[in-house]
């Protein structure tokens, strides 16, 4: 029996070493490519425990970029504190930790639809609650393995080596984050891309996959309410008396990548389809409180410069006397429209964020930091 479980051991270890390593380096870097998009699903989760646990929670929002960016970058080091075994006397509590903190997450958002996407791999990949939930679980099976063993395994380098890796590892992870932050995504997977036709985005491909709906019929029998299926309605008979028909889905079919783009002008009327038409430069301001003027002189700048090659449309979800006070003081010349603060992080991970629409195609995208120049923007217009 003893030389059966060594035998297992032998094949668990490089299977636990591997699969664990290599896993959380590959969810680390694609999310250390869009660190903003982990800062805005850290705001839902905190939103959701304030909600559901205690208001204590909302204390961590306005740090979610640096939490984020820390999760992430400890992610990548574990991954590849794993693959080398540094330190798995230490290394095995804290991923052991840390998987049971995503688990939780996970779960949480499973059983009560929460969240309905955790973000486990970005925007590259998206899973569903449950899909995140079994991945988290399979990975705690094989964490709980490395844990139990952590004081028989053999460092792969040596003591020093082994420190500069992991502290060189840590550096270059923190420097690609912020780089992504100050700048934009290095890989963008997101459905506002560059080359992306919105309205296209905003429809279902061909061939997709419905939902699946079970429609259920509601009767009042003896002063009490009954569910019946289409099935079991030969059972019915004059004593029955119809309130209603609902239709359950089931299961959830395919949806649009894009199924929450709108946007309004100051007086409700939605101009949605006006952004599809001819060029369009938009100028994001998804929170003027929270906003960088660093770069607003440059901005300023293109706005006067483009005018009369694309017009100008700024897109705001702050309320309209914060934002109109905010025009007015850095003297944006150029009228403003409405739209969901998700849906602005989500076309641009810059605040302000600029982004070129022509006939609803994405030609270009700038973070407020590499504001382009008129010609630039008229380049890709087509009009130079």
């Amino acid at each position: 029996m003893t030389g059966f479980f060594h035998k297992l051991k032998k094949i668990a270890d490089p299977a636990a070493r591997w699969l664990v390593g290599g896993l959380f380096i590959f969810s680390g870097l694609i999310k250390l490519n869009d660190p903003v998009g982990t800062e805005i699903k850290l705001e839902e989760y905190f939103e959701v425990f304030a909600t559901d646990f205690h208001p204590l929670f909302r204390v961590f929002t306005p740090y979610a970029l640096q939490i984020g960016l820390a999760l992430v970058v400890l992610e990548v080091v574990l991954g590849v504190a794993v693959l080398l075994y540094y330190r798995m006397r230490l290394t095995a509590p804290v991923l052991l930790g840390l998987i049971v903190f995503f688990t939780f997450l996970t779960g949480y958002s499973a059983i009560f639809n929460k969240v309905t996407d955790c973000g486990c791999f970005g925007d590259a990949i998206k899973l569903t609650p449950w899909q995140s939930f079994y991945k988290d679980l399979v990975l705690l099976v094989f964490i709980l393995h490395l844990y139990f063993y952590r004081k028989s395994y053999t460092p792969v380098l040596r003591t020093l080596e082994g420190h500069a890796t992991i502290a060189t590892v840590t550096l270059i992870c923190f420097l690609l984050g912020i780089y992504a932050i100050r700048h934009l995504p290095f890989i963008d997977f997101r459905p506002y891309k560059i080359g992306n036709h919105i309205p296209d985005q905003m429809k279902l491909p061909p061939g997709a996959k419905p939902d699946s709906v079970l429609m259920t019929f509601i009767y009042r029998k003896d002063g009490k309410l009954v569910e019946l299926t289409l099935n079991e309605l030969s059972q019915i008979d004059s004593t029955y008396q119809f309130v209603d028909r609902v239709d359950k889905v089931i299961r959830q079919g395919d949806r649009p990548k894009i199924t929450d783009y709108s946007v309004t002008d100051i007086n409700g009327n939605d101009v949605t389809e006006q952004t599809f038409q001819g060029a369009k430069l938009l100028i994001v301001f998804h929170n003027v409180q929270k906003a960088s003027v660093a770069n607003l002189e440059s901005i300023r700048r293109l706005i006067k410069e483009i005018e009369g090659h694309a017009e100008i449309m700024l897109l705001t979800s702050s309320p309209e006397t914060e934002f109109e006070a905010f025009r007015h003081e850095h003297q944006l010349a150029a009228p403003y429209y409405f739209a969901d603060a998700t849906v602005l992080k989500t076309i641009v991970r810059s605040n302000p964020g600029i982004t070129l629409w022509v006939n609803g195609t994405v030609k270009g995208m700038w973070h407020h930091n590499d504001t382009p120049s008129a010609e630039e923007v008229m380049q890709l217009i087509g009009t130079q």
